[in-house]
């Protein structure tokens, strides 16, 4: 694999976490509870630290990570403004089920990498601590309210779509990382094959919650 294809993916992956970092920064300014706020805000920390990781590889291989970014901010950006939740729950479902779709996405990308490079990649891509955070607001949500769950059910279901549309334009914003995601999803036989792991991943999320996918 290139080193041009690496910085891209290392690329679209620090945005995404600086991204990540400033929506959970956000959520905790208006989480309902204090005990919610600290909570949130480590994670954040959590998610800045991740950041940090994969700047500091992208300087090692000698690349500006601000550069590296750019091409990125335009898809990711306009991602979360088409996916702009409603409310608190559908924030966290789109937390849970939408980023987790993100980091599968990109797991399928790195199978092309170095195993080094494949190992940030697997860190970076770890739970901060944000999807218990989510499960546990959810699941109680869903206890209080039985008709939260038809709700949040539809709401999952258009992330999928729209995850996976979406991811294919960030893929597109180089050509290196355009020729990765061919890669991949030759890797998993065909696009199908692609789609459809991403979508057993989706649906492994929505039943934790019990909610139909």
């Amino acid at each position: 694999m290139t080193s041009t294809a690496v910085i891209d993916l290392l690329g679209a992956l620090a945005y995404g976490e600086l991204v990540s970092y400033e929506r959970i920064t956000a959520d905790a300014v208006i989480a309902p509870t204090l005990g919610d706020q600290v909570e949130l805000a480590a994670i954040a920390a959590v998610e800045y630290g991740h950041f940090q990781k994969v700047t500091s590889r992208l300087q090692e291989l000698g690349a500006d990570p601000v550069a590296v970014m750019q091409p990125f901010v335009e898809p990711i950006n306009q991602l979360h403004e088409n996916l702009a939740p409603r409310d608190w729950l559908e924030g966290l479902l789109k937390v849970y089920v939408g980023d987790g779709i993100v980091a599968d996405f990109y797991r399928e990308l790195s199978n092309q990498m170095a195993p080094d490079v494949a190992e940030l990649i697997e860190e970076v891509l770890g739970d901060s601590g944000h999807n218990a955070f989510a499960i546990k607001h959810i699941q109680a949500a869903i206890v209080a309210d039985g008709k939260v769950a038809g709700r949040l059910a539809l709401w999952g279901r258009r992330l999928m779509g729209e995850m996976i549309s979406q991811a294919t334009l960030i893929s597109a914003a180089r050509p290196e990382m355009h020729t990765l995601f061919l890669d991949a999803a030759r890797d998993a036989d065909n696009m199908s094959g692609l789609l459809n792991r991403l979508t057993v991943g989706h649906a492994r999320r929505m039943d934790v919650l019990k909610l139909a996918s």
